[in-house]
């Protein structure tokens, strides 16, 4: 079992311990932990949680830790970043079991260095580059032509289409297709003709793409996800998107063709977009939002299902939505008067 004292964890990641330094082996929620556990207050308000808790020790912030005397802390700026990196400590990347299993199909043109790890039934297409370190899980594709960076992570059964290109610590989860064609069709009077999707996918270093997402190859040039971006589980990404560097987006999400998103966005549960429009860095996009034009000015919280508004204006018209029934009464009452007045004269 892993385990560390308080000393230690404070050695590796900074911050401060108070009270003794006793050893915790696991990080737990404020309700479930007891003496070997420790954990973290993020929000004020669940401070009453604290004193209730049989933690062995928590970490708060400067401001919180007067309230909590005489209890074993970890005092830091950011609690909740804090217990992010503290749980990574009790729960470290796997690293690659170098080795190819044996019902594996890695065909002949394809590099793969010794330190990858190639599961069970899974394929690596003709021509492809792994980096170092890799792994490719049970049943997990990679076509041909691609190019993958350093420790990727193909979870079982995600697939890569061919010619895609993947940074350095990418994590593809389960189900996950990466590369399939856009939704390219030209009417061709009385059916559909389709366009050949000729681009490829690339992402950046860092970006993770929750199970059973789909981030659609380019129609001529490729659909680019910047560094550092997590996408969520079920989230469509439309063919020559453009996805900015640190960006997330929550599920179910989905990001019509063409479309251009900054960096530092944060993209809700439920959003979608129309094509070929432009959503400026920093954006806040409250979940289930319909984002029918572009934002251009940096920095906007913009919610409301329809129709899409800033969230200043939204909260200005929610005040008065409780209310429409009486204003309609009270309308057609004036009009009523205005009526009868205007007959009158």
């Amino acid at each position: 079992m892993t385990s560390y004292t308080l000393s230690q964890i404070t050695a590796e990641l900074g911050g401060e311990w108070r009270g003794e330094d006793i050893t915790v082996t696991a990080v737990q929620p404020l309700s479930h932990a007891q003496a070997q556990h420790i954990s973290f207050l993020a929000n004020p308000k669940y401070k009453a949680d604290v004193h209730g808790s049989s933690a062995g020790a928590v970490i708060v912030s400067e401001k919180a830790a007067g309230e909590f005397a005489g209890r074993n802390l970890i005092v830091a700026a950011d609690p909740y970043l804090y217990f992010a990196k503290v749980a990574r400590l009790f729960s470290p990347v796997v690293k690659a079991a170098a080795g190819i299993h044996q019902t594996a199909v890695v065909e002949p043109s394809a590099t793969v260095p010794a330190s990858c790890e190639i599961g069970a039934h899974a394929y690596i297409g003709a021509n492809t580059i792994l980096g170092e370190g890799c792994r490719i899980l049970a049943g997990a594709v990679v076509e041909h032509d691609c190019k993958l960076g350093n420790e990727v992570v193909l979870h079982p059964n995600a697939v890569v289409y061919y010619g895609c290109t993947l940074g350095n610590r990418v994590e593809i989860h389960s189900g996950a297709v990466i590369g399939a064609d856009g939704f390219g069709l030209a009417f061709a009077g009385a059916s559909w003709f389709k366009i050949p999707q000729t681009g490829g996918v690339t992402l950046g270093d860092d970006v993770e793409i929750g199970s059973n997402s789909n981030i659609d190859r380019g129609a001529m040039s490729d659909t680019v996800i910047g560094t550092g971006t997590k996408i969520d589980n079920q989230v469509q990404i439309g063919h020559n998107c453009t996805i900015g560097a640190h960006t997330v987006i929550a599920a179910q999400a989905g990001i019509s063709g063409s479309t251009t998103i900054g960096s530092y966005c944060i993209i809700g549960g439920g959003v979608g977009t129309v094509g070929h429009i432009e959503i400026a860095d920093k954006t806040n996009i409250g979940g289930g939002t319909c984002i029918t034009h572009s934002i251009k000015e940096s920095g906007q919280h913009i919610a409301s299902l329809y129709p899409m508004q800033t969230h200043k204006e939204w909260a200005k018209n929610a005040v008065h939505i409780r209310h429409l029934s009486e204003m309609n009464k009270r309308i057609k009452q004036l009009e009523k008067l205005l009526t009868g007045s205007n007959g009158a004269e």
